[in-house]
């Protein structure tokens, strides 16, 4: 216990020197004067006689958008919207003023005849119209290719004048499918003039192709469902004939079906039709 004690009394007086020392030490401290640095000789001032030297100003940022001065060319943001127009409606695009319309219905057809919603599914069956988009819209591609896309960037076409000539292939696909009845029809809703085939506007051939494709791509689609039909009707008399009424006919005329599809080579026959069906 003393020596608890006298350990406390020495904290004390540690404490109340502090206390007392501590006011005396920041008051010297304001008191002594504080030292001048001296002045560098890069910072010190200019001779009598001379101006001082500008200070920079803050860095700037110009943009300059080039074409803008070029006549008949859009400028370099006018191309920039029509580039990221153009992508964000490549699968309207690509669906609705190419083969992909008709070819993507006629195998949807040929799944449901069969009897197989789900066999071959769905991204085959898209894939494999996309390829075959591809290999019939292949003349076409090129020919816009190398009557707009690469006099343009050779430099030998305003973009204007590239894009319109691009657009002439297919404008022609577009209308060697579609039907005079549905061109007139669209002419007739527009309230347009007579005009001639090769000036007529994109929003008059497009949707009158869709219609003539719809059209085409169900007409296909009936001639594929009749022999797969009678399949059908043969399979449920001969079923109705035995009494075999609980026995559902889809079942056992799947197989049938099948047979005679794979005995007629039926995927080389509906990809020759839809190839050949197209007038290029």
């Amino acid at each position: 216990m003393p020596v608890r004690k006298n350990n406390f009394l020495l904290l004390a007086w540690l404490l109340l020197a502090v206390l007392v020392l501590a006011p005396a030490v920041r008051a010297q401290d304001a008191a002594a004067p504080l030292p001048i640095p001296a002045v560098p000789p890069a910072v010190a001032a200019p001779p009598t006689g001379t101006a001082p030297a500008a200070a920079p100003g803050p860095w700037r940022l110009a943009v300059n958008l080039e074409g803008a001065e070029q006549g008949g060319s859009a400028s370099v943001s006018v191309q920039i919207v029509i580039v990221m127009t153009l992508l964000t409606l490549a699968p309207s695009l690509l669906m609705l003023m190419t083969s992909f319309t008709r070819i993507v219905i006629v195998l949807g057809f040929v799944r449901t005849a069969l009897g197989v919603p789900s066999a071959p599914a769905n991204q085959i069956v898209v894939g494999l119209s996309l390829f075959l988009t591809l290999f019939i819209m292949g003349p076409v591609f090129d020919r816009a290719y190398t009557e707009g896309a690469k006099p343009y960037f050779d430099g030998k076409m305003k973009s204007v004048e590239a894009l319109d000539a691009a657009a002439k292939p297919l404008r022609e696909f577009m209308l060697k499918q579609t039907r005079t009845r549905d061109l007139e029809f669209f002419l007739q809703l527009g309230h347009f003039a007579p005009t001639k085939v090769e000036d007529l506007p994109l929003r008059v051939v497009v949707p009158a192709f869709v219609i003539s494709e719809l059209q085409t791509a169900f007409q296909m689609g009936f001639l594929i469902f009749l022999p797969f039909l009678v399949i059908d009707l043969l399979v449920s008399s001969i079923l109705m004939s035995l009494g075999m009424m609980m026995m559902p006919p889809a079942i056992v005329s799947l197989p049938f079906k099948l047979l005679l599809f794979v005995l007629v080579d039926g995927w080389h026959l509906v990809v020759q039709s839809l190839v050949a069906s197209f007038h290029t």
